[in-house]
């Protein structure tokens, strides 16, 4: 990240630099003489979560600005299905039978991003959660297409390296799940859903409540797997129930092709944000 901006005070850069090379003195090795910015202890403190939170909004905000990027499509999804090649070390049958799912993201990526080539990679940049299994196939899907592609990951327990598909310059890295969730949206031009589990339903219901609340503009907003998905949620037993509006139904569409999908998207009508159902 470069400030080309002229400034007559001396940048913090330098001044950083300049405090290594100071005198070695009990002064200048207290942790209180590290300068504030440059001090790791210091802004890992609790009173600085503010300041963090902060941060970790401003960061891929103004790297993707300094890139262009002015839209995106989301692809969310279970990072447990595997590319077909490998759906023999499938740990259950119905991942390996999802695997399908694996070529369906990595293509539709690839159409997507063949779209998005045509603005210089400005609109429509595919953004999955940078792990492995329906996020590899979508960056995966970008680089086979000669585009880019952005990354978001978080640190987990059992944290791994991004997939080797994401633009390097375009991946980055949370510790906030809730700063994470936010710039998946901020930029959002449709919302793709594929099989997943807790990390994916949570993604899915989230997006899916701000745009039922109004909170969020409505934006093509795809469930790739009927079978999958009418299985897993009882959508319609919630509106029977009156838990949810049976308007709200519409706030979706399945699919099960990258075509499809891409149908749906270049023929979509955009319609008003939704005013704020009660009983949510």
């Amino acid at each position: 990240m470069k400030d080309d901006r002229l400034s007559p005070f001396r940048d913090a850069h330098s001044d950083s630099d300049r405090a290594k090379h100071v005198p070695d003195t009990p002064q200048s090795r207290a942790p209180a003489y590290r300068l504030a910015f440059a001090d790791n202890d210091f802004l890992c403190r609790d009173e600085l979560r503010p300041v963090r939170l902060q941060l970790e909004l401003l960061k891929p905000e103004l790297l993707l600005d300094e890139h262009g990027i002015e839209s995106t499509i989301v692809l969310f999804g279970g990072a447990r299905i595997p590319d077909p090649v490998d759906k023999h070390k499938a740990r259950t049958k119905t991942l390996a039978d999802l695997s399908k799912f694996y070529d369906v993201a990595r293509e539709f990526a690839r159409l997507m991003t063949l779209k998005s080539m045509a603005s210089n990679n400005r609109e429509n940049v595919i953004v999955t959660g940078g792990g492995p299994g329906v996020m590899e196939a979508g960056n995966r899907g970008a680089v086979d297409a000669g585009g880019v592609s952005i990354g978001l990951s978080i640190v987990l327990p059992h944290e791994q390296a991004p997939n080797g598909y994401v633009t390097p310059d375009l991946s980055f890295n949370f510790h906030y799940f809730a700063i994470r969730k936010m710039h998946f949206l901020m930029r959002a031009r449709a919302i793709c859903i594929f099989p997943g589990g807790f990390g994916t339903m949570d993604e899915m219901f989230e997006t899916l409540t701000l745009i039922q609340t109004g909170r969020m503009e409505r934006v093509p907003f795809l469930l790739f797997g009927r079978a999958f998905w009418e299985t897993m949620i009882n959508w319609e037993a919630l509106a029977d129930a009156g838990t949810i509006s049976a308007e709200d139904l519409d706030l979706f569409r399945f699919v099960d092709t990258a075509k499809e999908a891409m149908d749906l998207i270049e023929n979509w009508e955009p319609a008003p944000p939704r005013d704020a159902m009660p009983g949510r």
